[in-house]
């Protein structure tokens, strides 16, 4: 018998493992989602399942990717340096194998729309729960849903406020002063490989990623989607903008640091 597992954590998709498999809901974008897929297993990207196919009830099957995803407040495991670090690599990698798909990718039909300028293909939510973790090391992605064509650093911004953590004291799920996460920053920064363009403008980058992904909440909720109507009601979106006003009020010692 295939061992059959529902897997918890996302919060708005419900997954299933199925055997060596998962099965996964789909929207309009996950055409667009497949296509980039298919390149990442054609250039050999090993971060990220390849897509296997359709049920007949519309589901996506896709490669499990085994290992441990953390939820909020982070593992220790998710917190470590190891994991910041090989996430930051990890997205490097990722973001690298995008950039000839991106070049002629269609900006239409992404459940994000594009921003520009269109370098690479942004995960979108490269977070610790979209992320795959062998012992400290981040060894895999998940939920390519968010994917848009845009610049490095509008996905590296979101990796950041979520790896580092660049959460204001008032958020539960964060941890650390703004001086031990501002050197988080530059951490990741410097093993992702971010040069000095990308570096200027990344916190206020931050703040914005925060607004845009309230705005997509708001948009959806009102669309009807209950998941994130759900976020609404608990007040997701609150934390969210006290974040970004507290990166903007602690630019300075944030970008103090990332300066090389």
């Amino acid at each position: 018998m295939v061992d059959r597992e529902v897997l918890t954590g996302g919060g708005v998709n419900e997954v299933i493992r199925v055997g060596a498999t998962v099965r996964r809901p789909t929207g309009p974008w996950s055409p667009r989602v497949h296509g980039l897929l298919r390149h990442l297993a054609a250039r050999g990207f090993r971060g990220s399942p390849r897509f296997l196919g359709m049920t007949d009830d519309g589901h996506e099957i896709l490669d499990f990717l085994p290992g441990d995803v953390s939820d909020y407040p982070a593992s220790p495991a998710a917190a470590s340096a190891e994991a910041l670090a090989t996430a930051a690599r990890l997205l490097r990698a990722y973001h690298d194998a995008t950039v000839e798909y991106a070049r002629h990718a269609p900006r239409d039909g992404w459940q994000v729309a594009a921003t520009e300028p269109v370098e690479v293909i942004c995960h979108g939510d490269y977070a610790p729960h979209n992320c795959v973790l062998d012992g400290d090391r981040v060894v895999g992605i998940i939920d390519f849903d968010h994917a848009q064509p845009g610049p490095r650093r509008w996905d590296v911004a979101y990796a950041a406020y979520r790896w580092v953590p660049m959460t204001a004291p008032g958020n539960a799920d964060g941890f650390g002063t703004t001086a031990e996460q501002a050197a988080r920053l530059r951490f990741f920064c410097d093993e992702y490989g971010l040069d000095d363009a990308g570096r200027a403008g990344l916190v206020d980058t931050v703040a914005a990623r925060l607004h845009a992904l309230v705005d997509f909440m708001r948009t959806q909720a009102g669309a009807g989607n209950r998941a994130y109507a759900g976020h609404l009601a608990d007040g997701h979106h609150v934390q969210y903008l006290a974040d970004a006003a507290y990166v903007r009020d602690q630019r300075a010692v944030f970008e103090r640091h990332l300066r090389r």
